[in-house]
């Protein structure tokens, strides 16, 4: 076997660059702040290299200490996974996927109903949260976010650079809209707002959308319907309550289907693709590559 570093250094290590602090990193490991950068420091004296600038109270890593890292986050975390599977019994394949709500059920569960129909067997796990997780210590598989930041000690993979275009109901066109499609002529009212939060400042508007069509309107969303989730855009359009800057992986089935229609075919992408989050050791398996292709630009354009 390979030499290996002194395991509990380690460990104390990892728990100290991802909480900052010896103190905080002594709570969770249950020990002193004493012992944690006794552990470091045995760690620093096995490599030959500082890990921490120590000032005070907190600490920063070096850039020795941010080159090794993620590959010791990646391995501490694929240890405890294995060990949890094997504590519960859970040896048998089980897909654990993290995400955000809005992509849950329009998005992400039809391509689950696809990948079922190649493992029948197996058995998911769907967790619906917000950014950032925790994806080594809960012991997720796949996480799908927004863009590629959130995680950095983990590769992102693209999945799909999405795009947004003016959609509604065929009914609601039928009563409230034009032979041109002129969405220009449509009262403010009649609009759908996304309110994407105070986290997101990449995603268009319907005043960009209009400005790349070369029009001056700039509806109010205080006069429109505003909704939280993109995907409640979508069924709120779906539902006749008004036109919807709606994202195109989310509308498609219902496009599709004719139960939305789509009134120009000008569309606005969103600052950042989606992405997929796996962790090293599981990126080989078979129905982790195999989601992920169901859900890349690839499958979405067929």
């Amino acid at each position: 076997m390979s030499r290996l570093p002194p395991l509990n250094a380690v460990k104390a290590f990892e728990v100290a660059a991802r909480m900052g602090a010896f103190a905080l990193a002594a709570t969770e490991l249950g020990v002193s702040a004493a012992a944690v950068s006794q552990q470091v420091r045995n760690l620093e004296d096995y490599l030959g290299k500082q890990l921490f600038v120590r000032t005070g109270n907190r600490i920063t890593l070096t850039d020795a200490g941010l080159a090794i890292y993620p590959q010791t986050a990646r391995a501490l975390n694929d240890i405890a996974a294995m060990t949890v599977r094997i504590l519960e019994g859970e040896m048998r394949m089980r897909l654990v996927v993290s995400v955000p709500m809005s992509l849950a059920e329009t998005w992400l569960a039809p391509r689950l109903a696809e990948l079922l129909h190649l493992f029948p067997q197996l058995a998911i796990d769907i967790r619906v949260e917000d950014d950032p997780v925790d994806v080594v210590r809960q012991d997720i598989d796949l996480r799908i976010s927004y863009g590629g930041y959130h995680y950095p000690t983990l590769a992102a993979i693209p999945l799909v650079h999405d795009e947004v275009l003016p959609v509604c109901a065929p009914d609601f066109w039928y009563k409230h809209g034009n032979n041109e499609f002129d969405l220009a002529q449509i009262h403010e009212s009649l609009f759908i707002h996304t309110n994407w939060g105070p986290n997101y400042a990449s995603h268009p508007t319907w005043s960009d959308w209009f400005e790349q069509s070369g029009t001056s309107t700039h509806p109010d969303p205080s006069r429109g319907r505003r909704v939280g989730l993109s995907s409640l855009a979508i069924t709120s359009a779906r539902l006749g309550l008004g036109v919807a800057l709606g994202q195109r992986v989310m509308a498609r089935a219902d496009l599709e289907a004719g139960r939305l229609i789509a009134l120009s075919s000008m569309s606005l992408r969103l600052g950042h693709p989606y992405c997929a989050f796996v962790s090293g050791a599981k990126s080989d398996r078979a129905d982790i590559k195999r989601l992920v292709a169901l859900l890349s630009d690839n499958a979405e354009s067929h």
